[in-house]
């Protein structure tokens, strides 16, 4: 028979109690493994983008020409309707101006008389110059008649010029297009009386063969815009901008891409901003004087840091992320980005690089220092969505 020790029956419990202990260490090691939520991560990499940016604009054509009458009368016929194409030197109004006729009547009748005058000047300056020869009347005789005879075709000069004073002014009953263009609004009807003093134009010729497009930048923004796109002055800048393009009013892009080609070296004061002149080309006539667009400016990056809206926290006026440590702990950093949206994510300034690992969404309840489980999400499927929306 096998005798058991006190010792032995000491242990007995002590073994039990040791094994017991382990089991309940192995199960809170467990829940506490269990407890550890998942959350969706990304390690950010470098890569170019293009962000854009719009600004409103008032398109004009290349030139905007009032129509209005020279001489008073009454619009006898007009020969274009409004939004029609003409070209150069049609006619556009007739005015119905007897009095200019009259003019040129009387000029040629002038003419006629002052003529006839000069005639017998010459005749007798003709007829004295022999008999000066001769002795038989003094010299001061030919000279008179020679003062004469100048001053009849001075006359016949200003009788010349009268009429050809007298034509333009009857020219001017027959209004044409200084330009290639488009009609404009047409106030007027047959039979209107009009003068030079109208306030109201008789219509308007546009030339929208190509299209200027007016926005305005604020001080900043012309700061901005400036470093951008090296030069050594604002020419050379100029040709380094890209080409834009231009938004409709209907949320189309114009087919067509521009040129900005001016930007004004005066900030108005009223205002603080600075005006800038984009050219688009009109071949079939789309773009029209008055009419409202946004003109888009593209600003090329290279190895820049993305992150998606969804996954930064806004805190009074500042943006935050969680980053993961090495042991997949979370932080929560603030980051600086860019003002310009690229859609549905940011451009970082400071505060991440290349490699670091932040949590895309579902944070709300994270703190400092706590550690998550991973799911990890390719760069590429997360910012393809991005592009996508």
């Amino acid at each position: 028979m096998k005798i058991t020790t006190p010792s032995q029956l000491l242990f007995i419990p002590l073994l039990s109690l040791m094994v017991s202990c382990g089991a309940g260490d192995d199960k809170k090691n467990a829940q506490a493994a269990d407890q550890i939520q998942s959350y969706p991560v990304v390690a950010l990499v470098s890569q170019s983008t293009t962000l854009e940016t719009d600004y409103p604009a008032t398109l004009e054509g290349i030139q905007n020409v009032d129509i209005r009458p020279k001489v008073d009368g009454f619009i006898e016929r007009i020969y274009v309707d409004e939004g029609a194409t003409v070209k150069k030197g049609q006619l556009l109004f007739s005015i119905n101006a007897p009095q200019y006729e009259q003019l040129v009547r009387t000029a040629n009748a002038a003419i006629s008389s002052a003529e006839a005058d000069v005639n017998a000047a010459q005749l007798q300056v003709s007829k004295t110059k022999p008999l000066v020869e001769k002795d038989i009347i003094s010299k001061y005789d030919l000279e008179a008649a020679q003062l004469t005879l100048q001053s009849r075709k001075a006359a016949l000069a200003q009788a010349k010029a009268e009429l050809s004073n007298a034509k333009v002014n009857l020219s001017y009953t027959r209004i044409i297009s200084p330009v290639d263009g488009v009609i404009g609004s047409i106030p007027f009807k047959t039979g209107s009386l009009v003068n030079s003093s109208n306030a109201q134009a008789l219509t308007t010729v546009s030339n929208i063969s190509r299209v200027y497009a007016y926005f305005s930048m604020n001080e900043k923004q012309l700061l901005d815009f400036s470093r951008n796109y090296k030069g050594k002055n604002l020419a050379a800048q100029m040709n380094n901008i890209p080409a834009v393009s231009l938004v409709l009013s209907d949320g189309t892009t114009y087919a067509q891409n521009g040129k900005i080609e001016s930007i004004n070296g005066l900030i108005n004061t009223n205002t603080g901003s600075a005006s800038l002149r984009a050219t688009f080309s009109n071949p079939i006539g789309l773009l029209r004087s008055g009419a409202s667009a946004s003109v888009r400016i593209p600003q090329y990056l290279d190895s820049v840091i993305l992150i998606p809206q969804k996954s930064t926290i806004d805190l009074q006026g500042k943006k935050f992320v969680y980053v993961l440590d090495e042991k997949g702990a979370v932080k929560n950093i603030e980051v600086q980005i860019m003002e310009i949206p690229r859609g549905n994510y940011y451009v970082v300034t400071k505060g991440l690089k290349a490699g670091d690992k932040i949590v895309l969404e579902g944070f709300q309840s994270l703190k400092d220092g706590v550690q998550i489980k991973q799911e990890v999400k390719s760069t590429d499927s997360v910012f393809a969505d991005l592009k996508n929306n």
